[in-house]
């Protein structure tokens, strides 16, 4: 056992994972704390195997074989499965019943951050138990062993597994994104085994993302995938995230199909084999959608934001299917209840085989709601939940219909109103929604006076419509 403690950036330890800014706040010296860390947490436990992956970033292979060289040295066995998407780490974790398995990726962020994402017994690592890590490298009280790195190819199997679940014959014409991420070769290796007429554009993995940010949840980044499907007369397009475990879509009009409304297309196909099964989605998610699931026989449950945080509840209750705006997306139904955008994708499209209906006439199908996007207010971190906690208590005692699971969700005057504290950035999270303009303005408007009595100032939520 040595004792010789390690200090993190206070700033890397984020509520979901560990992320910064390489050669900054985020070191190989930490990789190498990281992993001995977790693998004295591990063994501790009785755990002997880890899995870890890494994303496409240039950073990451550094990491990786510091952070293998920290696990191991505890006396784990490590089995490396390189360059992948973040749900293939999931997914060989679960299937080889590893104690530890960590992808080293910076996710959507900049190609300057990378991090790590953890699960620990195959539940997510998050919360107190990131906070309890830093406290524990500071102290530096690692066990030692004599472990072991091995390569694995584990991607075969993780492909086979998720086309296990595509029972279509047929397929349909798909345009795919993968932005230049971690998923760009397994994505084409899936592709080559399952039905349809596949167009793929960024699928060369580039940690420098030439093409577009990766971060399919912005509009902005989806626009060559929306030329490509129109171009190319596709059924729908899709996009992922930088490690793939996040999902956009576009339908064959060109339009986005948002988080919530996705859930809404979800639930039809896992509601129909699971009748009464309750479906979780977060704060940020539209009405429609929550009583979509209650028309279709299920049971909405609305939960706080936060990936970890609804796959702890998704396993909790029993739920076969749960989502984000974000486009976090998670299927128990037949599968292993986490966040893999490109299960959810193979879901998807064999769903739309089997209905025989397009994703535009569904989409057409659900009620019209006038919303804004995610509207981000930057104040002070350590200001961000007093003023939140300003306004709970102001429109609690104005016997307003109020949600207070994760921030503020007031339902007033036709619509609702959102303001949320962000847990990974220093800015608080607004949204709106509305059945006409005139209704969103006036909760736009009843946004801005609640934080001006709160003491925040000049806030301009003008020029936001979303879908």
């Amino acid at each position: 056992m040595s004792v010789k403690g390690h200090r993190f950036h206070p700033s890397i330890l984020r509520e979901y994972d560990i992320r910064g800014t390489v050669g900054r706040t985020l070191t190989t010296s930490d990789a190498l704390a990281l992993g001995r860390t977790l693998g004295t947490i591990s063994v501790a436990a009785g755990g002997r195997v880890a899995v870890v992956g890494y994303d496409g970033r240039h950073s990451s292979p550094m990491l990786e074989e510091e952070l293998c060289r920290g696990l191991a040295s505890c006396g784990l066995f490590v089995l490396r499965i390189g360059l992948c998407p973040t749900p293939m780490v999931y997914f060989a974790a679960r299937v080889l019943n590893a104690s530890v398995g960590v992808m080293v990726t910076g996710s959507h962020n900049p190609p300057e951050y990378n991090g790590f994402k953890m699960v620990l017994g195959n539940k997510p690592f998050y919360g107190d138990n990131i906070t309890r890590l830093g406290e524990q490298a500071l102290r530096g009280v690692w066990v030692s062993g004599t472990g072991g790195i091995v390569d694995v190819e584990a991607s075969d199997a993780y492909v086979s597994r998720m086309l296990n679940d595509y029972t279509s014959k047929k397929g349909l014409r798909v345009a795919w994104d993968p932005g230049n991420g971690s998923s760009g070769n397994v994505l084409i290796k899936m592709l080559r085994r399952m039905p349809g007429d596949h167009t793929v554009i960024n699928e060369r993995v580039d940690g420098s993302f030439p093409a577009h940010h990766p971060d399919p949840t912005v509009e902005k980044n989806l626009e060559q995938l929306r030329d490509t499907v129109l171009a190319e007369k596709c059924d729908l397009g899709i996009a992922f995230d930088g490690d793939a475990d996040r999902i956009g879509v576009i339908d064959g009009k060109g339009r986005v199909i948002w988080g919530d409304q996705l859930l809404a297309i979800l639930a039809r196909d896992v509601l129909s084999m699971s009748p009464g099964a309750s479906v979780i989605a977060d704060v940020k998610a539209s009405q429609v959608l929550f009583d979509e699931i209650a028309r279709l026989g299920g049971k909405p449950v609305m939960s706080p934001t936060g990936h970890s945080i609804i796959k702890t509840k998704m396993a909790e209750i029993g739920s076969p299917l749960a989502g984000e705006m974000s486009g976090h997306i998670f299927m128990a139904d037949k599968y292993y209840g986490f966040d893999d955008a490109l299960y959810v994708a193979v879901r998807l499209v064999d769903y739309l085989v089997r209905s025989g209906e397009s994703i535009a006439d569904i989409r057409d199908s659900l009620p019209v709601m006038i919303n804004t996007p995610e509207i981000r207010i930057e104040v002070a971190d350590e200001e961000k939940f007093d003023i939140v906690d300003r306004v709970k208590e102001r429109v609690k005692s104005a016997n307003l219909d109020v949600n207070d699971i994760d921030g503020v969700r007031v339902n007033e005057g036709g619509g609702w109103w959102l303001l949320r504290a962000s847990n990974t950035q220093n800015c608080l999270v607004i949204r709106c929604e509305a059945t006409d303009e005139d209704v969103l303005e006036t909760l736009k408007g009843r946004v801005c006076e609640e934080l001006e009595r709160a003491g925040v100032k000049d806030v301009d939520l003008e020029n936001t419509l979303g879908h």
